[in-house]
């Protein structure tokens, strides 16, 4: 709907109102409401899920058309990084936010900070789906309330072509709220609970819920020691929870990101079901590690299977949990992505233990010879030592070119020593070109770093505290904080207006008209940011 076309309704509706709604003004009512597009978070879910959509088909045809996006603990933060893209590039297109569990647990949980084991309240999960979404739809309501203004003043210098200039560029106006990918988790107990979880972090505005196949209760980070996994078909019903969320809220194009920690888990908690040879359970439990026993050294208590023709009995641990064979992390991690695709997942999300293109690619190579359009959501953890990593695939390349590299330790590329060298040259260059590489070359449709903002947050607190409490006391925080957000164009700067303050001036005029008490004065200080 345009500015017009909002004002004309409005019009309509306050008249057809009569006498009783004499103190509305429709022009003031188109405002409020092409400031907010988005009554709802089901309309946003619908908007954003189509969104996604498009952009996996971009992606589909030019594998360099990958999208991004940020993990962000607080709406505060993701309003931040939206404002800031917009500012940069001049669209939002292409980039997204990711809420992750892992910050959940450990920023927004009322025990306090918590491991990545999904102990948390999963209700701080749709409650941080909608508080981003609050930020956002205020991003937009900000920005556009700045051109309303913008054009008041034109029109009352007598400009009409910049007042319709403007009028054309609210029509226009690109909104901050962009698709949200929402963690969660391996689904907070059963199939029945991931399918409630689901639909309140749809009715927040989620349109992508990413799931991972690790026992809900011994759930760990993908990056932690002690995984679990599930049978697929325990794993697949909570996909099918999510499924059954999204058409029952009518957000047809809901995206699911089926993730597998099979990589890095080496444990399950039970034996799958298997109708016939060959079926899911058979092939899952396939990959444990067995021994062949005779029926004399079957004892009262042990799980034996038939297989092959063959008794055997499956390591089980004192934890009462059963154990893969080691090497065979890349097999299942395949087989999973398979089925969840198979099975109506949208996207795949492989967890690894290193970011490396090539181990990437190998197992998406295998999955595209069965589903040729799978396509990958790729965690560009902090987890990950970047540098060292890279420097060591850098030196292992080396090496088997047959370069010189004796004036390299294995043991010491993290040193300062290196960061001038050709070989810290070229590590660095593949971490810059690495998620293009990985999209072209390993299916990689959406990148992600999961913790962006818990570091950035404890490193620029870090900094200002070490100037501040130490001997440049106020200038540390004016020359490092203030100073640069004044010459960077950092909106915050007018933290007022940030918070809201002009647009609720405007809203005092329109429901108190004169007689509105209006913050915006000469004598507010947000003034000498001018």
């Amino acid at each position: 709907m345009t500015y017009s076309e909002a004002i004309a309704q409005a019009r309509r509706t306050v008249d057809a109102r009569g006498a009783p709604w004499s103190g509305i003004e429709p022009e003031a009512a188109a405002r409020m409401r092409v400031q907010n597009r988005f009554p709802t978070g089901l309309d946003i879910a619908r908007h954003t899920a189509g969104v996604m959509r498009r952009d996996m088909a971009a992606y589909d045809a030019d594998p360099g058309a990958y999208t991004q996006s940020l993990g962000c603990w607080h709406g505060f933060v993701g309003q931040q990084k939206m404002i800031a893209i917009k500012k940069h590039f001049g669209t939002t297109k292409g980039r997204y936010l990711y809420l992750s569990g892992w910050m959940v647990a450990a920023l927004r949980s009322e025990f306090g900070p918590l491991p990545d084991q999904s102990m948390h309240e999963k209700t701080a999960v749709p409650a941080l789906v909608e508080e981003l979404y609050t930020f956002l739809r205020q991003a937009d309501a900000r920005e556009i309330g700045d051109m309303l203004r913008a054009m008041d003043a034109a029109r009352e210098a007598g400009d009409e072509m910049e007042a319709k200039r403007i009028e054309k560029a609210i029509d226009a106006h690109e909104t901050h709220v962009v698709p949200i990918i929402a963690d969660i988790d391996a689904g907070f107990g059963n199939a029945e609970a991931t399918y409630l979880l689901a639909k309140k972090m749809i009715e927040a505005g989620a349109c992508a819920l990413q799931i991972e196949n690790q026992v809900s209760d011994e759930k760990q980070c993908g990056h932690q020691d002690g995984k679990v996994t599930v049978p697929h078909e325990d794993f697949l019903a909570k996909v099918r929870a999510c499924r059954y969320a999204f058409l029952e809220l009518g957000v047809e194009d809901g995206v699911i990101v089926t993730r597998t920690d099979s990589l890095g888990a080496g444990l399950t908690k039970q034996i799958a079901v298997s109708g016939e040879p060959g079926d899911l359970g058979d092939r899952y439990n396939s990959f444990l590690d067995f021994e062949e026993v005779s029926p004399g050294e079957i004892g009262p208590n042990d799980v034996v299977m038939h297989r092959d023709g063959k008794i055997v009995r499956p390591r089980r641990l004192p934890s009462n949990l059963f154990q893969f064979r080691e090497g065979t992390g890349e097999d299942r991690c395949v087989l999973d992505s398979i089925a969840s695709l198979e099975a109506g997942a949208d996207l795949l999300w492989i967890e690894t233990e290193k970011p490396h293109v090539e181990q990437i690619a190998g197992m998406m190579d295998r999955i595209r010879e069965v589903v040729p359009n799978a396509k990958l959501v790729y965690n560009n953890s902090p987890s990950f030592n970047w540098t060292l990593n890279f420097r060591q695939q850098v030196l292992d390349a080396w090496s088997d070119e047959g370069r010189d590299v004796s004036g390299y330790d294995r043991d010491r590329l993290m040193s300062q020593d290196y960061d001038a060298t050709p070989l810290a040259a070229e590590a660095d260059e593949r971490i810059r070109t690495f998620q293009s590489d990985a999209s072209r070359r390993a299916g990689v449709f959406h990148h992600l770093i999961t913790l962006p903002t818990y570091h950035t947050a404890a490193l620029s607190t870090d900094n200002l505290a070490r100037e501040y409490f130490g001997e440049q006391g106020m200038l540390g925080y004016v020359a490092g904080v203030q100073r640069r957000e004044i010459r960077e164009g950092i909106a915050c700067v007018k933290h007022q207006n940030m918070a809201g303050s002009d647009m609720g001036d405007d809203h005092k005029e329109y429901f108190a008209g004169e007689a509105a008490l209006k913050a915006a004065g000469e004598d507010n200080t947000m003034n000498q940011f001018a």
